[in-house]
């Protein structure tokens, strides 16, 4: 038996990179994967792969996450057919491109905002219930290192991943006398697309593949794992606690 057999859970941006490898490694465990993302194609190769690993396939589903109705009708629909969501990995994200803060266009700042936080603000509020439904309710926030670092020219990507991660923290302090726990994720450098946007002089086959990572988000996402309100970093293996002011 897998170790996430019998879970119901939702992976955003599962088309490609970190979130399309999450998801099939949970579907390899046993997990009946909710697998959305704009991306059709990805989605099917994500469904083929999962039924040639011998999984029953997943349920696809195509569509923006900035179609916040669409989110809500998600809600609806999976507490009519499951009536809980064990597991939501929030993995979706854009970089918004490198630029000094004062030449961004507002409406790609806003786009970053859209996707990086609202999206994600309207996922919580659309699937807590359903969370609370679920004997251990896992939350899984993909952030990165840029809200601690807060370099040059990553103004609107550094802004976002702040704001997820008080997101974060808050359901996970909200949610802390229930079975739900809330963590957030730090992937490091990994050979991803948007990495390659971000870095464009590296070489990619000097990162870790988002396969590598897979592992990670099986076990952040198992009944077993009993952390919340925290960040796990996946370079080192280890659960960090975000600082708090004195």
């Amino acid at each position: 038996m897998g170790k996430l057999e019998g879970r119901i859970a939702l992976v955003t941006g599962a088309s490609r990179g970190i979130g399309y490898h999450a998801a099939l490694a949970m579907a390899r465990e046993g997990a009946h994967v909710i697998a959305v993302a704009r991306t059709t194609g990805g989605l099917e190769e994500l469904d083929d792969e999962i039924k040639a690993a011998g999984g029953s396939g997943a349920t696809l589903v195509p569509m923006d996450i900035t179609d916040y109705d669409a989110i809500d009708r998600l809600g609806a629909a999976i507490d009519q057919r499951w009536n809980r969501l064990d597991v939501f990995m929030a993995n979706a994200g854009i970089l918004g491109g490198l630029s000094p803060l004062g030449h961004h266009e507002p409406k790609n700042f806003q786009k970053v905002m859209d996707i990086n936080v609202t999206a994600n603000w309207r996922f919580i509020r659309s699937l807590d219930p359903l969370l609370r439904a679920s004997d251990s309710g896992r939350a899984i926030f993909m952030s990165s290192g840029s809200p601690h670092s807060c370099r040059a020219f990553w103004g609107p990507y550094a802004a976002s991943k702040a704001a997820l991660e008080a997101l974060a923290r808050v359901y996970a302090a909200e949610s802390a006398n229930t079975n739900i726990r809330s963590v957030i994720v730090n992937p490091g450098a990994t050979r991803t697309a948007m990495r390659a946007l971000a870095m464009p002089g590296e070489d990619p086959q000097s990162l870790p593949h988002p396969a590598e990572l897979a592992a990670d988000f099986v076990m952040l996402a198992s009944p077993d794992m009993n952390k919340t309100g925290v960040i796990w970093d996946c370079a080192t293996k280890t659960f960090l606690t975000p600082q708090k002011p004195a």
